[in-house]
């Protein structure tokens, strides 16, 4: 009997534990948005963002220009050359929506698109998301709690080894219902992973149990977002054309969005030909990214005569990090003290001078342009980081502020390359008949800068030349698009200029950017290779920050470190966005100070494209 009744009283408990674990679920507030840290800017009866004009006319075309090609239409494997906005990773994308959508005018904010609220637990160690019943794919198939069960599972387990990273704290999706699923965390207290999933890529479970996903495809997949695939001109053009009766076109979050009846991509073999192409209006908006460019090459007939706009929007975007990227799993790259020396053979004075018209300011930080960026020396709190980690970092953390190496910007490098070749000497480098060369193998120093941009030689070519005066023999080659990125993927490089975008809120991609477990997974974005501990401490610190100010403590710390082990060298950045169009667009008086994506709230307005026409009329 005392045994009978001690399983009685264990199952009794057991049940206890279901009852409170359900209580808890239940006791959780739905939420119309979330937030990483503080509060939302849009309450619950919000109707529309301000940065949008919600009665924005809908119709119009929309041109704009791609560089190289594409064999896909199936952006989440490693497999293929993917297409123009159809999306990928954790991006925006014409054609599937999510369950939650951020924010152009917040550090880090979502409100529900797919899902109408969400429940978090207290810890974080779960959350739940409420489907909207409205949610409908293409084909008007409803989009229940299984399409995003079967999303979670299929892309961790056959997508890109990106996702697999960023979803490792997600031990499970379940359907609890037909629109509700809860995804439960392998952890407490990691805040952003509710907001990860809430960016989850949905993709349609009947659809795709016809479709092989790990093949590549040109045939138009079926998606449940604003657009649709309407042709393909295979490595050539892709058209998207606006969904009418899509079923998310008067939830707040997307009031006012996707103007265009039809958004076109038309592909160019590299940057000047699109310039070109673009002049003759042969598509009708182009972000410019070349400050020579943007300095000389927009003076022609049509911007004299006021038919073609060139502006300069605002952005208080971080500028993240873009530099020459080493490939430190080869050996030459090994010592920091060698991509040290490297860095001073880099004249960024005389760059931005002679080739970007003074347009451009030096990166001094992977956090450059916002208030995560390191400055000074490290505070109280980022000492308390610092100090376990004090034998597996560079000792100059403590005692210096990183700052890359100047010069004079007349070409004056004597002194820049008397210190680097210092350095190299340190490192068992010598000069012998004018080469550098290991001191006991007598191996020469050479290298490869890879490239995809034939614009970018002319930049590369004076840091190849300021290399040759160290003995170094640097060479650059330019590939495809195709190419570029299948040797990307597979880390077969020396060096190349690569970069990081950062938001106000770094989090769990940071072990994408940086982390040990990313170094040797194919197609990941720890291009360089980094394997340091101290860095994945740092970015669990980050991660798993209770507030704010811990989080900007982590991520100067963070910071410091990357920067004194010489991962990259520091390029430059422009803290704005340059756009030419041609004048049939109208846009909101608002702009949005984040990720202002234009392509999304501007309009043609139908007086202007009357009158540009008319002007193009013989």
């Amino acid at each position: 009997m005392p045994a009978i009744l001690g399983r009685l009283a264990v199952a009794g408990l057991a049940c206890l534990a279901v009852a409170f674990a359900t209580m808890a679920a239940i006791a959780a507030p739905p939420q119309h948005g979330l937030a990483i840290f503080g509060d939302l800017k849009y309450g619950p009866g919000f109707t529309h963002v301000d940065y949008v004009n919600p009665d924005a006319p809908k119709g119009g075309t929309l041109r704009l220009s791609a560089i190289g090609t594409f064999d896909s239409l199936n952006p989440f494997i490693l497999k293929g050359t993917p297409a123009a906005g159809v999306g990928g990773r954790i991006l925006d994308s014409f054609l599937y929506d999510s369950l939650f959508s951020r924010t152009s005018d917040e550090a880090f904010s979502s409100y529900g698109l797919v899902a109408k609220s969400a429940e978090v637990a207290e810890d974080q160690t779960w959350v739940i998301f409420n489907l909207r019943r409205a949610a409908r794919w293409h084909d008007g198939v409803a989009l229940t709690a299984d399409d995003v069960v079967f999303s979670f599972n299929l892309l961790k387990q056959k997508g890109r080894p990106f996702y697999k990273l960023y979803f490792a704290n997600v031990l499970k999706a379940e359907a609890l219902g037909p629109y509700r699923v809860k995804f439960t965390f392998d952890q407490a207290g990691n805040r952003e992973l509710p907001m990860i999933i809430a960016e989850l890529p949905i993709l349609p479970k009947h659809y795709w149990a016809h479709h092989d996903f790990t093949k590549t495809t040109l045939t138009p997949p079926l998606g449940s977002g604003p657009y649709l695939i309407s042709a393909v001109n295979p490595g050539a053009s892709i058209t998207f054309e606006r969904v009418a009766d899509y079923w998310a076109k008067d939830v707040p979050i997307k009031r006012g969005l996707h103007n265009f009846d039809r958004i076109r991509f038309d592909y160019y073999r590299d940057a000047t030909v699109a310039l070109e192409a673009f002049k003759a209006h042969q598509y009708d908006l182009r972000i410019e990214n070349t400050a020579r460019a943007w300095a000389r090459s927009y003076d022609f007939p049509a911007l004299r005569a006021g038919l073609v706009k060139k502006v300069v929007l605002p952005t208080r975007d971080p500028a993240g990090m873009q530099g020459f990227a080493f490939n430190i799993r080869r050996a030459i790259f090994a010592d920091p003290r060698v991509r040290e020396a490297l860095g001073y053979a880099f004249d960024f004075e005389w760059t931005n001078k002679n080739l970007f018209f003074g347009q451009y300011i030096r990166t001094r930080s992977y956090y450059e342009n916002s208030p995560l960026a390191s400055t000074g020396l490290p505070s109280a709190a980022e000492r308390v980081l610092l100090e376990p980690l004090r034998d597996q970092i560079p000792p100059r953390v403590f005692t210096a502020e990183y700052a890359p190496p100047r010069t004079d910007g007349k070409g004056g490098l004597r002194a820049n390359l008397r210190h680097a070749k210092q350095l190299l000497e340190q490192t068992g480098w010598q000069i012998r008949d004018g080469k550098l060369v290991n001191r006991k193998t007598g191996a020469p120093m050479a290298f490869e800068i890879l490239l995809v941009q034939p614009a970018f030689e002319r930049v590369v070519a004076p840091f190849v030349r300021n290399l040759k005066r160290l003995g170094i023999e640097a060479s650059i080659r330019i590939v495809d698009t195709a190419q570029y990125i299948r040797r990307l993927d597979s880390f077969d490089f020396d060096m190349i200029v690569a970069s990081w975008g950062e938001t106000l809120s770094p989090g769990n991609e940071q072990r994408e950017f940086w982390g040990s477990a990313a170094a040797e997974r194919q197609g990941s974005r720890n291009l360089v290779g980094i394997e340091n501990p101290a860095v994945d401490t740092l970015i669990n610190k980050l991660i798993y920050a209770a507030d704010r100010p811990a989080l900007i403590t982590a991520t100067h710390a963070l910071d410091r470190v990357l920067l004194w082990n010489h991962y990259v060298i520091p390029n430059w950045y422009f803290s704005g966005q340059r756009v030419a169009y041609w004048d049939k667009f109208a846009h909101p008086a608002t702009i949005a100070p984040y990720e202002y994506k234009l392509i999304d709230v501007w309009w043609v307005d139908p007086k202007k494209a009357a009158r540009l026409k008319a002007a193009a009329t013989p």
